[in-house]
């Protein structure tokens, strides 16, 4: 077989040489040790929790070491792709702190190693897929998709393995003569890679998360070229990852498979292997065993989901740092009010098993996250959620932005602040009670007849003077509690609670209902501040209107 007249009735339009693209996409200019990497996932319109692992694990490892974090979208498959997946992908990673320094926007293409959209590439592809065919490494295939089914139902039947290999590759060895025949008939093909692996052979190979792997050869010759011209994902990754000078290769572990083909295709392409980082999938107990994440089974799986619920970015980035790293919650209780950035962090640490999600230690983290906000800061991050998920509420925020940031600056601060809230969808009913469109009438103890709470209402309101501190704002409370005989002294009520009808904490709870609709609420001493005397005389003188 001539090989180079093979190649040249193959692509007679091809005239670059692989030389040439070495030349035009050259070794990065980098420090030593600087990792180059890459997010590269298909346009299907769904971004998950796993692309913002994988992404903090790429952005993490290029930005600590001063290298490269490139977006490559891979639209080799058309059917699956999605209008606009790509501009909501880029939106939504953005959203998460993923920023990238170079490759797919949403106008096109920021950098010299694109394009950075696989589909706009083919003629590099096929500057390689030229060469493979002129050194007898790849070659045209021309079975019918009935050939190819029957062919896998008789490995089947035979219980082997199914694949394109060995006396199954009947279009292996063809003569030039049947495939000028072919392609003068104008049948579609193929160009599969011509495997010299077998499966007797194994090898050792190391993985930065999984350690060391004992590999399998590959045997099977795959398709490197569909019949449309456009690479399959194996062909692109190879030469795309060499030519955008890839150092580290981070992707989830269900790719594990198909390592044995990229080492195979990397060689025989005259590459240099990257460095690879297979994550272990997200995991969730569900009941007494641990399971992945599923997409039709788990909400929390969706990143839109995390937005419209309103966690903040820092939350959800802190979170995925402690599943990513064993080591991250120490250095936490170490540094509290460190940047993440400043964490060092290694993919050697992630859990080669795959992570545990727990939504539990989520909300956790995200409550500690908003507790150290600035009652500033979480006011445009409630108000830029709400004006998207709740714009009824966000008006009411925008309206008075200064009586808004004194509601969120209660308990705000100090050494113990106030957790009340976990995500901004929380934020209405912690505070709503203080816009009086959200106030709802109180609906009091039933061991308590209205006229005891009736007297207790107006008796606070003949006392009642905003002038005072909340020492005498609560002597006042004390001091009515013991007029109608109810008691201030809770260890002698806890010891027999039969001897008083009630305590200052009923007392109290009666004005907290009265001012704010609930039994529960942040520091009524600091509401009714912030409310001011004549919105909070008038909730209380309501109240008593209806007892």
């Amino acid at each position: 077989m001539d090989y180079q007249a093979l190649a040249q009735l193959l692509f007679p339009n091809v005239t670059d040489t692989p030389e040439m693209l070495e030349e035009r996409f050259p070794l990065r200019n980098a420090p030593e040790g600087a990792v180059i990497t890459r997010m590269a996932p298909s346009p299907t319109g769904f971004v998950h929790l796993g692309n913002l692992v994988q992404g903090l694990t790429s952005e993490r490892m290029a930005h600590q070491s001063g290298g490269v974090l490139f977006l490559r979208v891979e639209d080799t498959d058309a059917k699956r792709e999605v209008p606009g997946a790509v501009e909501v992908l880029i939106d939504t990673l953005k959203h998460y702190g993923i920023n990238f320094d170079e490759g797919a926007t949403h106008d096109g293409d920021s950098g010299n190693y694109g394009p950075y959209r696989q589909r706009q590439r083919a003629g590099i592809y096929h500057v390689y897929a030229k060469k493979l065919v002129s050194e007898g490494q790849a070659y045209p295939c021309f079975c019918t998709e009935e050939e190819l089914s029957a062919m896998r139902e008789k490995q089947e039947a035979n219980k082997e393995t199914t694949g394109y290999y060995g006396q199954y590759a009947m279009w292996r060895d063809r003569s030039m003569e049947d495939i000028q025949a072919q392609l003068n008939a104008g049948n579609p093909w193929v160009l599969r890679f011509k495997s010299t692996g077998s499966i007797e052979n194994q090898f050792k190979f190391d993985d930065l998360v999984k350690g060391k792997l004992t590999i399998t050869e590959n045997n099977v010759d795959h398709v490197l070229l569909k019949s449309d011209g456009i690479p399959t994902y194996h062909f692109a990754h190879a030469v795309d990852d060499h030519l955008m000078r890839t150092t580290h290769v981070v992707r989830g572990d269900e790719w594990l498979p198909t390592l044995p083909f990229h080492i195979q295709l990397f060689k025989a392409l005259g590459f240099k292997l990257p460095k690879y980082v297979h994550i272990g999938p997200l995991m969730k107990m569900d009941g007494t065993s641990k399971r992945k994440l599923s997409k039709r089974k788990d909400p929390e799986l969706a990143l839109t989901f995390y937005k419209a619920e309103g966690f903040p970015v820092k939350a959800v980035y802190e979170y995925i740092m402690t599943i990513l790293n064993s080591n991250f919650e120490d250095w936490r209780r170490a540094n509290p009010d460190a940047s993440t950035d400043d964490f060092k962090f290694s993919p050697k640490k992630l859990n080669p098993a795959g992570s545990l999600f727990d939504y539990a230690k989520l909300v956790d983290v995200s409550k500690n996250v908003i507790s150290k906000m600035s009652a500033e800061e979480v006011y445009e991050l409630l108000t830029e959620w709400a004006k998207e998920f709740d714009p009824e509420f966000a008006e009411k925020l925008v309206a008075d932005k200064d009586f808004a940031v004194s509601i969120l600056g209660i308990g705000r601060g100090g050494k113990k602040p106030r957790k009340d809230l976990a995500v901004w969808k929380d934020a209405k009913p912690y505070m709503g009670f203080f816009y009086d469109d959200y106030l709802e009438l109180p609906v009091f103890d039933d061991r308590f007849e209205n006229n005891v709470i009736k007297t207790v209402l107006e008796k606070f309101l003949a006392v009642y003077d905003p002038a005072d501190d909340s020492a005498a704002w609560f002597d006042k409370v004390k001091a009515i509690t013991e007029e109608i005989g109810f008691t201030t002294d809770m260890k002698a009520y806890k010891a027999d609670p039969s001897a008083f009808p009630g305590t200052v904490a009923d007392v109290s709870t009666f004005i907290r209902q009265a001012v704010t609709g609930q039994t529960n609420s942040p520091d009524l001493y600091t509401v009714m501040q912030i409310l001011g005397k004549e919105r909070s005389v008038e909730r209380i003188q309501a109240v008593i209107d209806t007892l």
